[in-house]
């Protein structure tokens, strides 16, 4: 949006802003977060303090660094509010878990580390931080956010006290941040309908198992060498000698993976379902279902304690979840693959549709960093950080709702411009 069309809906954002920024006990605090919002809307390649301030008639520089990298107040309100407001208005069909990832070039910058950066593809100087967002094919929106801090900064009390990053907070793994970001929303009264997510977290056990305890239905990505029994395959108990310990319950053949196990099926036994509508007509491809039993070490050891906790000792039968593959005409091979706890009646189609709704972020952190300036803060506190995301958050929460209202414009006009125009979905 150029500086005129954010004048224009200057009047509808600040109904957003005192609604969102109600938890924000001063007059003077709200007004900058209403500056903040319209420097994140208005076009720009850069959304730095200094950048901002110089496009906005009421731009401060220092007001806005001071909104943000110095003030104490908590952010949750604020995203939570945000949440209620966005939630009913989407009508999500499910919770999509991702993270983010920002290159640094400096070490001061807080959570930052030599890790894996998906924005760059490598190992890399960044931050990275995990998300949850409510999505539909047609919008969707963040939820929460959780810097992630690498396990080094646990015991770097300088650049702790530099960036201020609260004593209580320390190293924790991204799939039990990705579960607390579930935890927090469910004393709001908002509960996903299902969670979808790539390989990187439905590959982990105890991230599926983490959902299970919640009572969370999920369809998650998995990597092709997930190993897996049929869902008739039952465990026997080998015979005792009298000596030693009982024999554990144990299946008799193998674990296959996921893609021996569909591939075996061959593409007779594959259906074309259709998803979603494209910009060159219906998304369509072929799909099997199968009912299976993960295998491994970890899922043996979840599904034991588990069993043992609710009545005692295990039969070592695997729970049952479906298998969904994915084997597109002029392929050799199926090419994707998920695992969907929900029931085993559910169609076909609908684990496809909420297999590919995930690709719907997508389209946010392009908004949100191309668009909103998300990897512009150039910040280095913890709750700068987290104030920025926030603020991002309800700017893109702002355009979401222009763009969803009765008489919005339509989606090749201005006022949508930086997030239609590398759309995808």
């Amino acid at each position: 949006m150029d500086a005129h069309e954010v004048n224009r809906a200057r009047a509808k954002s600040a109904l957003l802003v005192a609604d969102v920024f109600a938890s924000v006990p001063h007059k003077d605090q709200r007004a900058k977060g209403d500056c903040y919002l319209r420097g994140l809307m208005v076009d720009g390649r850069r959304k730095s303090f200094q950048a901002m301030a110089a496009r906005l008639p009421d731009g401060n520089e220092q007001n806005l660094q001071q909104f943000v990298n110095q003030s104490t107040r908590d952010p949750v309100p604020v995203r939570r509010r945000i949440a209620q407001r966005m939630v009913p208005l989407i009508g999500p069909d499910a919770w999509a878990v991702d993270d983010v990832s920002f290159p640094k070039d400096g070490w001061m910058s807080v959570a930052v580390a030599h890790q894996y950066c998906g924005a760059l593809g490598k190992q890399a100087n960044c931050q990275v931080a995990v998300s949850v967002h409510a999505v539909t094919d047609a919008a969707s929106v963040p939820l929460q956010w959780r810097l992630f801090l690498p396990r080094e900064w646990d015991g770097d009390a300088e650049r702790r006290r530099r960036c201020r990053v609260p004593d209580e907070v320390g190293h924790r793994e991204k799939r039990r941040l990705a579960l607390d970001t579930f935890d927090e929303p469910a004393g709001w009264g908002l509960v996903p309908p299902v969670v979808v997510a790539d390989a990187g977290y439905g590959q982990n056990a105890d991230f599926r198992d983490g959902l299970d305890q919640r009572g969370i239905g999920c369809v998650v990505a998995v990597r092709s060498d997930v190993t897996v029994h049929p869902h008739h395959a039952q465990p026997t108990v080998p015979a005792w000698s009298g000596n030693g310990r009982r024999p554990q319950p144990r299946y008799r053949d193998k674990p296959s993976s996921v893609s021996a196990l569909a591939t075996g099926h061959g593409r007779q036994a594959f259906t074309e379902v259709s998803w979603r509508e494209g910009s060159r007509g219906p998304m369509r491809s072929q799909f099997l279902a199968l009912r299976v039993r993960p295998a491994g070490v970890r899922s043996r050891r979840l599904a034991q304690a588990a069993a043992t906790a609710e009545h005692g000792p295990w039969d070592g039968v695997l729970p049952e979840v479906t298998l969904l593959a994915q084997w597109p005409e002029g392929a050799e091979a199926p090419i994707d693959y998920w695992l969907s706890s929900l029931p085993a009646d559910t169609p076909i189609a609908e684990l496809v549709r909420l297999a590919k709704v995930r690709r719907r972020i997508e389209h946010d952190y392009r908004e949100l960093k191309h668009g909103l300036g998300l990897d512009h803060f150039e910040g280095r506190s913890w709750a700068g950080w987290h104030h920025h995301a926030t603020l991002v958050t309800a700017a893109h929460a702002f355009l979401t709702e222009q763009r969803l209202a009765p008489k919005a414009a339509t989606a090749d006009s201005p006022s949508t411009r930086s997030s239609t125009s590398s759309r995808t979905c």
